[in-house]
């Protein structure tokens, strides 16, 4: 209450015409961010529910909790194993922690500016929706990435995947990957490697992921089913512990907030894909193996159902997710060059989620007219 009634005083600032009025799309989102959104539904058709855009973000983002600290962890563990010092817990999560913070700062900064840049000049709310973008960008970047790499990926992402068509819910492409991309694309030395994926890690020290030991077909070196299970893995901060990534994914599903059709089918797709590869001598590895590898099970539950760019509807969301699945194993096994097929993989099917709707619809539609017709026949 103490801080409702502080709003409201604080709001009067703001208001149009007053001297803070340029500042208002930065005291609402601070509002917002803090208290129950002042904009509700009032009239019309709408399912009405305690759910609202805030409420689903933060679920996303607790859903999200188990990755970050185990990979807070997990960077300090790879860097104090590298160098031969001490491995307390708290020691490697003091590390981990100062590593990601500064990620997080700029990431926040450099996105949130230009979100409330255009809210202003449109006299809109910011949306909601770039917490979650914030906070997954530091989470698929190497550790040791340049900040200023990092600030220019979030300002890109925002701005030409996002702003450009008309701000969230209007996107067509995740923002996060498009960040990801983008430094993959512009400055691969900073995201391709082995030492990248270690923090402090020198070249003469091998830093390699599980999936790059198996793309260069060195599986003796591979680390144990259960290492890759756990975590304890060099890898992006988020993307190494399979359990971590589990306990969002039964977060997000007892919660509603994201689809199990969408995760069980790019499962699917992938391991059915990765297993012909293996029956084919294309790959070394069990097609199950390929789900433990890279940052394909942080897709499959935290990108690929993305409500906004993925595909709608029952059998569209089907047919997206398996083409992810299907992609991200055929650009694994297709080009050395691009390991991280997943990354690649949802971007495209996010160009062609909207294709995929429109075909669906279309013959949903020409089937109902077909049994119309018929029925009238009959009559």
């Amino acid at each position: 209450m103490k801080l409702s009634k502080i709003s409201e005083k604080l709001s009067t600032h703001f208001e149009k015409g007053k001297p803070l009025h340029c500042f208002s799309s930065l005291f609402d989102a601070v509002d917002s961010f803090f208290l129950t959104p002042k904009t509700v539904t009032t009239s019309g058709s709408h399912v009405r529910d305690a759910v609202d855009m805030k409420r689903i973000m933060i679920t996303v983002m607790v859903a999200l909790m188990p990755a970050l600290l185990f990979g807070m962890w997990n960077v300090g563990y790879q860097h104090f194993l590298v160098t031969g010092e001490g491995t307390g817990f708290w020691h490697c999560f003091g590390y981990g922690f100062l590593k990601w913070l500064p990620l997080a700062i700029v990431t926040y900064i450099s996105g949130l500016t230009i979100e409330i840049i255009f809210a202003q000049r449109r006299g809109h709310q910011v949306a909601e929706g770039f917490f979650v973008t914030g906070f997954i960008i530091p989470m698929i970047m190497p550790p040791d990435v340049p900040l200023w790499i990092v600030a220019l990926a979030t300002a890109f992402s925002v701005l030409f995947a996002k702003e450009v068509f008309g701000g969230t819910g209007y996107n067509f492409l995740n923002p996060a990957l498009v960040a990801r991309a983008f430094v993959f694309f512009a400055y691969p030395s900073v995201i391709s490697g082995d030492s990248v994926w270690v923090s402090g890690a020198l070249d003469a020290v091998s830093g390699a992921t599980p999936l790059s030991l198996a793309l260069n077909g060195s599986v003796e070196q591979m680390p144990s089913v259960s290492e890759m299970f756990v975590g304890t893995i060099p890898g992006s901060l988020g993307e190494t512990s399979k359990i971590a990534i589990l306990l969002g994914a039964i977060v997000l599903l007892f919660t509603q907030v994201a689809s199990w059709k969408i995760m069980l089918s790019v499962l699917a797709g992938g391991w059915i894909t990765a297993a012909a590869f293996h029956l084919g001598g294309l790959s070394p590895l069990p097609g199950w193996q390929h789900l433990l590898m890279g940052g394909f099970l942080f897709g499959a539950v935290f990108m690929a159902t993305d409500p906004v760019t993925a595909a709608h509807t029952t059998a569209r969301k089907h047919t997206y997710a398996i083409l992810v699945g299907i992609r991200a194993i055929v650009i694994r096994g297709a080009h050395k060059g691009y390991p991280e097929g997943m990354m690649l993989a949802i971007l495209l099917m996010n160009i062609f989620a909207p294709l995929i709707d429109y075909c669906v619809v279309r013959l949903t539609i020409r089937r109902r007219k077909v049994l119309i017709s018929r029925k009238k026949i009959r009559l």
